[in-house]
């Protein structure tokens, strides 16, 4: 009998019967098929998980796959702000997309769509949306320094693009290397055709063609300000002129590439321009700015020029042509003599100018300043800074003409003097109720008093501001002439003391309300509790900034006699804790703001009693007082919760 072999180890364990090896060689057989199939479907299994893997590694179905013709028209379908606000966020291809889509394309897309209700969305949210507040319909942003980027404009007017677009938008400084461009201000264009206002400040990559963007897209523009904007030249203003027939105010400075021809074009179309601002602007001459005004002549009310290389003859046609010109602000006008501010006077036009500044101007003169009292029968405001050829003799010409005069500024005006603002006051109208002097270096103390001197009853407010030669005699002098005065800021007159500012005091018939000490380092306590004691009821604002000798005698008269006493600035006087203490326990003051600033004798001691100020304090400095520490800071803080505190 052959032997039966273990297949298992190819060993011989027994003899087989010859019946028996026809069987099992069957069954060999059979095995062997069915190892083979065993094999073929692990192969098969195999394969598959190979190509489910390959399957798996190709890339999903996407919308990004779409060009951006077919992505452009499904996303202007979308039905809500919400929606697309959300689409914004996926990616910076969707954001550029929804930014160039127009408002009027959404609205066309909305119509064209029936709106259908979304089957998942659940009844609960209906109610929801009617909690929702109402969307606001004044739209204002602002982009400051890196902030101001294209993705940031971009995805503002995306936002914003639900409830009706910007308004107003300001650009103020732009990222170094991701700054706006004009891409930004297309997408602001495209999706607020309501933009009323637009401010660029210092915003070097716009350029004219931002600006057709938005003369294209927002027809309803009336405000437009751009600074230290090289790229914008006259080409952008004459889209705007063309497309923004509504503007009211405009404002260049510092624009290089700006000139005469966008000026003409502006006057042109614009006929509602109400307020000219032109600064800095080396192209900008007399042709640019007459076409504004005798383009305007019916609205325009503000002008502005500063910095220009401007001729005597332009300030003849704003005199001719000015008509409706309520305030005139002229500054560092070195090309224009005295013959263009009085020919600009006696051309009798500026009938209804209010309010004139002028600064570092040559011409004007004592003639000029007697020509513009006597053709400007409105004026009311008169502010001169800088301007060295103005005397007594042009000061007394001008008061005597101006019977409209309200308030006269004169800042380092050194050709005026003492005597010079005595006749003023002697001649000036019963209207007259401010006058302000600051930095004028000819104002010296006079040897003798006029025999006769004014009063101005009518004066209310009395700056008289780091003027050196303004001594005892010359305060005591004043508070005789203006005994109606209730505002008074001193600040800066270091050679003042008690003996000048008493009388002041004394002869102040009307209750003081506002009263600016700073600076003022030889007044003592003695003139502050004569100060309180007289107008304590009235009192609302002292500053004693800088007054070293002011010491807890001051704060013990200001807690009996104050009543009314809202500010207080006591920063680096002499006070200690317990003067601070002394106010704490006045009841009856209710501070809102109190400055310690640099005072080195408050100690912590002082920290329980600033906890008794009441909640009426809304502001605290403590800058600089050393004594007190961080910790005592903060048990302050947690203490005063509702104030700002400056430590």
């Amino acid at each position: 009998m052959p032997a039966f072999y273990a297949y298992g180890d190819g060993g011989c364990l027994v003899s087989a019967p010859a019946e028996l090896v026809g069987l099992f060689c069957r069954g060999v057989q059979q095995r062997k098929r069915t190892l083979a199939a065993a094999s073929a479907v692990a192969a098969a299994a195999v394969e598959c998980l190979r190509a489910a893997k390959k399957q798996r590694q190709l890339p999903l179905p996407s919308l990004d796959a779409l060009p951006d013709e077919c992505l452009f028209e499904i996303l202007r379908r979308l039905p809500g702000g919400r929606e697309r606000g959300a689409s914004a966020c996926v990616s910076r291809r969707w954001l550029a997309l929804l930014g160039s889509i127009r408002a009027s394309e959404l609205g066309e897309a909305a119509a064209a769509v029936p709106s259908l209700p979304d089957l998942n969305e659940e009844f609960v949210m209906e109610e929801e949306d009617k909690d929702e507040p109402p969307a606001d319909h004044f739209v204002e942003r602002v982009l400051e320094g890196k902030e101001a980027t294209d993705i940031r404009l971009a995805a503002m007017a995306v936002v914003a693009g639900s409830r009706g677009g910007l308004e107003k938008l300001a650009v103020r400084g732009s990222h170094g290397t991701r700054g706006v461009t004009d891409q930004g201000l297309s997408a602001v264009a495209r999706g607020s055709p309501n933009l009323c206002s637009l401010a660029l400040w210092d915003v070097p990559l716009v350029t004219d063609a931002g600006l057709v963007e938005i003369a294209t897209g927002c027809p309803l523009l009336e405000r437009l300000d751009i600074s230290r904007c090289p790229l914008i030249t006259d080409k952008g203003l004459a889209a705007v002129a063309q497309g923004c027939p509504n503007l009211v105010s405009l404002t260049i400075e510092a624009c290089s590439g700006v000139g005469n021809e966008g000026l003409r074009a502006i006057g042109r179309c614009c006929t509602k321009l109400q307020a000219v601002n032109i600064k800095n602007c080396i192209h900008v001459g007399d042709q640019g700015i007459s076409s504004l005004v005798c383009s305007a002549t019916s609205s325009l009310a503000k002008i502005r020029l500063e910095g220009l290389n401007i001729t005597d003859a332009l300030l003849a046609v704003i005199g001719y042509y000015g008509k409706a010109v309520t305030d005139l602000t002229l500054a560092r006008l070195a090309t224009v003599s005295e013959r263009g501010f009085w020919v600009m006077a006696n051309a009798a036009g500026l009938q209804n100018l209010r309010c004139m500044s002028v600064t570092s101007c040559p011409g004007v003169t004592d003639l000029a300043l007697a020509s513009i009292a006597k053709f400007c029968p409105s004026l009311k405001q008169l502010y001169l800074r800088k301007c060295g050829h103005v005397s007594d003799a042009g000061l007394k010409a001008f008061t005597e003409s101006a019977k409209v005069l309200e308030n006269l500024q004169l800042e380092e005006c050194n050709g005026v003097t003492l005597v010079g603002i005595l006749t003023c006051l002697l001649n000036c109208s019963q209207t007259f109720r401010a006058l302000s002097l600051v930095k004028c270096m000819g104002i010296k103390e006079i040897c003798s008093a006029p025999s006769q001197l004014p009063v101005c009853r009518s004066l209310r407010f009395l700056t008289i501001k780091d003027c050196p030669g303004f001594t005892d005699a010359s305060l005591a002098m004043m508070g005789m002439i203006c005994p109606r005065l209730e505002q008074v800021d001193l600040s800066g007159l270091g050679e003042v003391t008690d003996n000048g500012l008493l009388p002041l005091i004394q002869s102040s018939e009307a209750g003081l309300i506002k009263v600016d000490l700073s600076g003022c380092k030889n007044v003592t306590d003695v003139a502050v509790s004569s100060l309180v004691k007289a107008h304590g009821k009235s009192l609302k604002k002292v500053s004693l900034e800088g007054c070293s000798k002011i010491t807890d005698a001051s704060l013990f008269a200001i807690s009996e006699s104050c009543i009314e006493l809202a500010q207080l600035d006591l920063s680096n006087c002499m006070v200690s804790d317990c003067g601070v203490a002394v106010l704490a326990s006045a009841r009856h003051l209710k501070l809102r703001v109190l400055s310690l600033f640099g005072c080195s004798k408050v100690t912590p001691k002082s920290v329980p009693f600033l906890g008794y100020l009441g909640q009426s304090l809304e502001g605290l400095n403590l800058q600089f007082c050393n004594m007190i520490g961080n910790h005592n800071i903060a048990s302050l803080e947690k203490q005063l919760w509702w104030c700002d505190i400056l430590a």
